[in-house]
């Protein structure tokens, strides 16, 4: 088995043996779960060869599957960048608080069963209070209705649910449903984690899912290739976890956007297929589209240990052609990472892009007055539970152990999955982190999506906490504002929970051990696999009934969790003019400040309620306060939704003005359809996040850019706008803005978009969804 630090034999050969009585013709199901959903590998590589034979060039691994997947490769433009693909992905996957609202408008396209394979996972619903399973069964008690929808729903379109207790989505997938060269979409940002077993895997929103529900191809903006080559090979507290943070702060969080992360080198078969699940996972952070390893053995040993081998066998038939990349095929950019010489990093506060390497990290913590004592260490989550990452800070808690320690933080564990959960409780690294001092919690998002009741402090006390999480933004995990929160791999968040120091570096300092000795933590071990295989726990999985007709789905009319959706009014086929603008958003402004998550969750069914947080977190340049705007034809300060609801009942269209990389981080979508339901026309900015920008669009806004980006300095939140040019509305060409400044000449302004001829159609019709429901192509 592989660990994160093992070397292969030998370099991996072009094509890795096969000793089955497989062809490259035979019907290979997808996974164990579905009989009805099978690998298409020979019209994958039909379409590849054709594209191949277009372009005259090699192709990325990358691109392979991405133009595997076209649905004409025969007529589609492909510029890398520039053109927007027409895809069919082999199946989406969705969570339980992104799963309402794309079923919700799915329910309302009238269609009897989904098209591709779907699966619902229940994993974000679920807070941290005390424990795992009383955490569970509170959860089960207050979200009821909604899992009570969700299970109706999925058995009535033909979709499998996922109960709660199953584990998190991407976990979930990557056991599951993740195989070589496929194409899947996921109604979370992280979808990207089953790049660690050789397929592509993007996040979108719900309308996009809703797409793929319905048998329409899924658009995408044709990505460029950003390649990263891996050399040399980690070594002893250095993790797959440090690859993504090295890259993220040498890239930014926005360095990643348009692009698709492809690894190559002979590093990349150092490690394990769960260590590349991790660095996929948090390609999400640099706003990557996504990213990927190319197929090989370690990919190999996690199909087999997870009951796939007749996949891996299969997949090794088309390694050679159609599961690696063409030799001399060329990247847009490449980054070169040497792993002998990676040492462990630190990311954050408030930014997963501000890198520290461990070295450097007593210097800099002190010099930012960042507080040093960690008041909480917490492992797990999507983005590193594996059976190797437990078994590794394991290994560190044990030898702390043997010399009388345990933790001086707060200290957490997330599993995954109930797989990872049932098979470490088996083998006993469960029992290590309870004796070490450790909290297990529920087999959920948990913390890092800010699903946490944290008592251990009062809102506004600043403190330090440490995760082996994905994402740190301000706020996120705990709703604390003072909270620094730092992302690490496992093995140093374990470090340092047992030191409580944030100053503390296991390669070179020393601990005081309860016989008053010094020592030195040792290097964390541990295998890549279990050797007893895994143990799958607890069924929770619910396939669709063979006999769907008698199911009814479950919605109580006066549910305030739960609320069927009316159409979106069309354009009415004029410019907009005279427009307030809602807010000008200061710096940055993430998903979490347009609609957070944590004790909003609850809402993602009703959108009338959801839309209580619309832009609550994101700072008023006005006034440098969140949640506090002027009506400008009042003069009252009210909070966001409160003065849009109120510019919407008088029938005031209006907009937002934002920054760089606007609507970064999730993939929720409420974040698009709450501004649309508040009476929104515009969101104008800087840049935007990928995922964000395509919301938007889906829900019939008008995302823009300024031209000249210093244009935003020179917008007052007290001025009026006006978009002209919308019948004249095409790709490519440019809409002005004019502005009337409250006391001053008006001004003109160039914005920009991204808008190709079907997206300026969504924005005519009102929304993508009521294209689709118009029938017309």
């Amino acid at each position: 088995m592989l660990s994160a630090r093992s070397t292969l034999k030998a370099p991996l050969k072009r094509t890795l043996a096969t000793a089955t009585n497989l062809t490259r013709d035979s019907k290979v199901n997808q996974n164990l779960l579905e009989s009805h959903s099978f690998i298409n590998y020979a019209e994958n590589l039909k379409n590849v060869d054709i594209v191949r034979k277009r372009l005259g060039r090699p192709l990325t691994y990358a691109e392979k599957i991405l133009y595997g997947h076209l649905d004409k490769p025969h007529e589609q433009e492909i510029t890398r960048g520039v053109s927007y693909l027409k895809l069919r992905p082999d199946r989406v996957a969705c969570q339980d608080a992104t799963a309402q609202m794309a079923i919700l408008q799915f329910m309302s396209a009238g269609l009897p069963e989904v098209a591709k394979p779907v699966t619902v996972h229940c994993d974000h619903l679920i807070q941290a209070q005390v424990g795992g399973e009383k955490d569970l069964a509170r959860a089960i008690d207050l979200n009821k209705e909604v899992y009570d929808f969700l299970a109706t729903a999925t058995a009535k379109y033909n979709m499998g649910f996922w109960k709660p207790g199953s584990g998190i989505i991407h976990q979930i997938v990557l056991e599951n449903y993740a195989f070589p060269g496929a194409l899947i979409i996921g109604t979370d940002s992280h979808t990207p984690n089953a790049g660690g077993l050789g397929q592509l895997a993007i996040g979108v929103g719900g309308a996009d899912a809703v797409d793929v529900m319905s048998d329409l191809p899924w658009e995408l903006k044709a990505p460029k290739i950003l390649g990263v080559k891996l050399t040399g090979r980690m070594n002893g507290w250095t993790s797959p976890k440090d690859i993504i943070l090295k890259l993220a702060g040498i890239t930014t969080v926005k360095g990643g956007t348009g692009k698709i992360v492809e690894y190559f080198g002979e590093g990349v078969d150092t490690f394990s297929a769960t260590g590349m699940g991790t660095i996929c996972n948090m390609g999400a952070e640099i706003g990557a589209t996504t990213s990927v390893f190319p197929f090989n053995k370690s990919m190999v040993e996690y199909l087999d240990a997870t009951g796939r081998d007749k996949i891996a066998e299969f997949a090794k038939l088309y390694q050679g052609d159609l599961l690696s990349a063409d030799k001399d095929c060329e990247y847009d950019e490449i980054i070169e990472l040497d792993l002998n010489t990676l040492e462990p990093y630190v990311n954050g506060p408030f930014t997963p892009d501000l890198a520290t390497p461990i070295s450097k990290m007593k210097e800099v913590a002190v010099k930012n007055d960042w507080p040093l004592e960690v008041k909480v260490g917490l492992i797990g989550s999507c983005t590193n539970s594996s059976y190797e990452d437990m078994s590794r800070s394991a290994s560190i808690i044990k030898d702390a152990a043997a010399h009388g320690l345990k933790a001086k933080s707060i200290f957490t564990v997330t599993p995954g999955s109930e797989q990872i959960r049932a098979t470490i409780e088996r083998d006993g690294q469960l029992e290590t982190f309870k004796e070490f001092g450790g909290i297990v919690l529920a087999n959920a998002c948990g913390p890092c999506i800010g699903q946490w009741d944290r008592r251990d402090i009062k809102k506004g006390d600043k403190n330090t906490i440490v995760s082996s999480y994905n994402r740190n933004f301000t706020s996120r995990n705990d709703g604390n504002p003072q909270t620094h929160a730092f992302v690490a791999s496992p093995e140093l968040v374990t470090a340092f929970a047992i030191a409580g120091d944030l100053r503390f570096n296991p390669i070179t300092d020393t601990l005081k051990g309860a016989d008053g000795k010094e020592f030195k933590l040792k290097a964390p071990f541990g295998d890549g696999l279990p050797t007893r295989g895994y143990d799958k726990g607890n069924n929770t999985y619910q396939a669709p009934p063979a006999n769907r007709d008698s199911v009814e789905v479950q919605i109580a009319p006066n549910s305030d969790r739960l609320q069927k959706l009316a159409p979106f009014e069309a354009w009415n086929g004029k410019d907009a003019l005279d427009m307030p603008i809602l807010i000008k958003s200061l710096g940055k402004t993430t998903t979490d400040h347009i609609s957070m998550a944590g004790p909003w969750l609850k809402y993602r069914g009703h959108l009338e309620n959801i839309s209580n947080n619309y832009m609550i977190g994101a700072i008023n340049a006005e006034n440098k306060k969140a949640n506090n705007i002027r009506n400008v034809y009042t003069g009252e300060y009210k909070g966001v939704p409160d003065t849009a609801r109120d510019y919407r009942d008088q029938g005031i269209k209006w907009v937002v003005i934002g920054d760089e990389n606007f609507g970064e981080g999730s993939s929720r979508e409420h974040a698009a359809l709450e501004p649309r339901f508040l009476g929104g026309f515009a969101i104008i900015t800087r840049s935007f996040a990928r995922i964000h920008e395509t919301n938007l669009k889906k829900q019939g806004l008008l995302p823009l850019n300024f031209k000249n980006p210093a244009d935003y300095d020179k917008i007052n939140p007290t001025d009026k706008i006006d978009i002209v040019g919308l019948k004249e509305f095409a790709p490519g060409k440019n809409l002005t803005m004019v502005v009337h400044p409250e006391n001053g000449a008006s001004w003109d302004c160039e914005l920009t978009h991204t808008f190709n001829k079907e997206q300026i159609e969504w924005f005519k019709y009102g929304s993508a969804l009521n294209k689709i429901k118009s029938g017309t192509n």
